[in-house]
C-alpha cells in the first residue's frame, strides 16, 4: 500500500512472526500502513535498524492506591497475606489525594518508560479509607492520561458483608467513575457470605453494564472453594466473557479431579484468568515446611484447557511486596520460572500475556500491530521475544496514540 503523507513511520522494524524488516506508517494516531518499505515521507521518522517492534504492554492486575508505602509501614513481619491487609488499615485512613497521585504516578512514570500503556488497577472501596483511595487513583488517571490508559476496579478487599457499609460505597463507588466491580468473596465469614458477596457484585454490575474483575481464593487452603461459586453466577447473569479472576491460588492446592471438575466450569462461564507470581510466590506457602507450595494457579491446565490467561505486576513495594519496577518483562520472566514455561511456544505464550492476551481480558477492540489499530508501540532492544524476556532490554521507543512518550538508551561497554 502507498502512502503519501504520514505523521510517523518506523522504518527497519523486526516484527514477530514475520520475516525481513518492515516499514509501520502512522496517521492520526493509527497504524496507517505495513509494508516492507513506505514510498512516503512523514513529520517524524524512527530508524528500528532492525529491533523487536511489538504492541506496547498491558498490565491488566495492579493496585495503583497502594504502591510505594513499604517504607513508611511496619514490616510484614510473618509475610503472609493476612498480615499484609492489616498492616496498611493505618495507612490508608490517612490516606490523600495527593499522596496517592505522587505514589501512583512514580509507577505510572516507571510503567511508561518500561513499555506499559495500559494497566486495569484494584481500587480499596471500604469502611476504611472510604472512596479516598478511588478518589486519589482517578486524580491520577486524568493527570496521566497523555501517557498512560488507566481502568479503575472497585475493589472490596476488606469484605462486603462483613464490612457494613461497604455495599454502600461499592455503589457510590461505580456512581462517581469506577469502571468494573471487583470482589473479594474469600475474604468473608461464611461460604454463604462469600456467595452473596458475589451476588451483591453483580447486581451493582447489571446496574452499570460493567465488565466483574475479582480477587479469588488467594489462599493455600484447598476447602475455599468460590472460583466455582464466580462460575455459576456468571454463567447465571449471561456475563460470560466479561469476568476476570485473579490469583485463584486455591485451585493449586485442589486434588486433580475437583480442579479439572472447576477449570471445566471456567471454561464454559468464558471467565479470563489472571495469575500473579510475584506476589504470590511471596505470600503463600509461609506455613509449609518442605515441599513448599510455588503459590501460582494452574497456568499450564488453564491454557490447555482454553481458558486465558494473563498475569500483572500486581504489588509494587507495598506491605504484600516489597520489590517490583512497573516492568512487565520482568514479570514475564518470574512468570515463566513459575508456571515452568520454557519451551519455545511457552515462551511466546508469556509474551502474549502482557500483549494481545491481556487485550483480549481488557476486551480492546483496536490493539495490535495490525492496520487500523492504535498505534501504541515499543522498540525493543532485542531481536527475539526469548531475549525480550531473558534480557529485559532497554525499550528504546514507547508510542502511544502515534506519538513517542518515551525514549531509552541503555549502554554497557568493557574497557579492557
Amino acid at each position: 500500500m502507498e502512502v503519501k503523507k504520514l505523521d510517523l513511520i518506523i522504518r527497519n522494524a523486526k516484527l514477530r512472526n514475520k520475516e525481513g524488516l518492515w516499514d509501520i506508517g502512522v496517521e492520526k494516531g493509527k497504524i496507517k500502513a505495513i509494508a516492507n518499505h513506505l514510498e512516503a515521507k512523514a513529520a517524524e521518522e524512527i530508524d528500528a535498524n532492525g529491533k523487536l517492534t511489538v504492541p506496547s504492554f498491558i498490565d491488566p492486575h495492579i493496585h495503583l492506591d497502594k504502591v510505594n508505602i513499604v517504607e513508611v509501614v511496619r514490616p510484614n513481619v510473618t509475610g503472609t497475606l493476612k498480615e499484609a491487609i492489616e498492616i496498611i488499615w493505618d495507612k490508608k485512613a490517612r490516606y490523600t489525594i495527593e499522596d496517592i497521585v505522587e505514589r501512583a504516578g512514580d509507577v505510572i512514570r516507571r510503567g511508561v518508560l518500561n513499555g506499559t500503556t495500559r494497566m486495569r488497577t484494584h481500587v480499596d472501596v471500604d469502611t476504611i479509607g472510604g472512596l479516598k483511595p478511588l478518589e486519589g487513583v482517578i486524580a491520577a488517571k486524568n493527570k496521566f492520561k497523555d501517557i498512560m490508559d488507566i481502568e479503575t476496579i472497585a475493589f472490596p478487599q476488606e469484605g462486603i458483608i462483613k464490612d457494613p457499609g461497604c455495599e454502600k460505597l461499592m455503589w457510590e463507588a461505580m456512581g462517581m467513575g469506577a469502571d468494573i466491580v471487583g470482589g473479594m468473596p474469600a475474604n468473608e465469614n461464611t461460604p454463604d457470605d462469600s456467595r452473596k458477596h458475589v451476588e451483591i457484585c453483580f447486581d451493582i454490575a447489571e446496574k452499570y453494564n460493567a465488565d466483574v474483575d475479582m480477587h479469588v481464593d488467594e489462599t493455600d487452603d484447598p476447602f475455599y472453594r468460590t472460583l466455582e461459586i464466580l462460575a455459576d453466577e456468571t454463567i447465571k447473569r449471561g456475563w460470560q466473557g466479561r469476568v476476570t479472576a485473579g490469583h485463584t491460588c486455591a485451585l493449586a492446592a485442589y486434588d486433580d479431579h475437583y480442579a479439572g471438575y472447576v477449570i471445566e466450569k471456567v471454561k464454559k462461564a468464558g471467565i479470563n484468568m489472571i495469575t500473579n507470581p510475584v506476589t504470590n510466590l511471596v505470600l503463600q506457602g509461609r506455613n509449609d515446611k518442605q515441599p513448599i507450595r510455588r503459590g501460582i494457579t494452574r497456568v499450564k491446565e488453564l491454557l490447555a484447557a482454553g481458558v486465558t490467561v494473563s498475569f500483572g505486576q500486581d504489588c509494587v513495594k507495598d506491605t504484600f511486596y516489597p520489590f517490583g519496577s512497573a516492568d512487565m518483562l520482568q514479570v514475564a520472566l518470574v512468570t515463566a520460572h513459575a508456571a515452568q514455561m520454557t519451551l519455545p511456544h511457552e515462551i511466546e505464550k508469556v509474551f502474549d500475556m502482557i500483549t494481545c492476551d491481556a487485550a483480549k481480558i481488557l476486551r480492546l477492540e483496536n490493539y495490535g500491530l495490525e492496520e487500523g489499530k492504535d498505534a501504541d508501540i515499543v522498540i525493543l532492544d532485542a531481536l527475539t521475544i526469548n531475549d525480550a524476556i531473558r534480557l529485559q532490554p532497554s525499550r528504546l521507543y514507547v508510542i502511544k496514540g502515534g506519538k513517542v512518550i518515551a525514549k531509552n538508551e541503555y549502554k554497557r561497554e568493557l574497557t579492557i
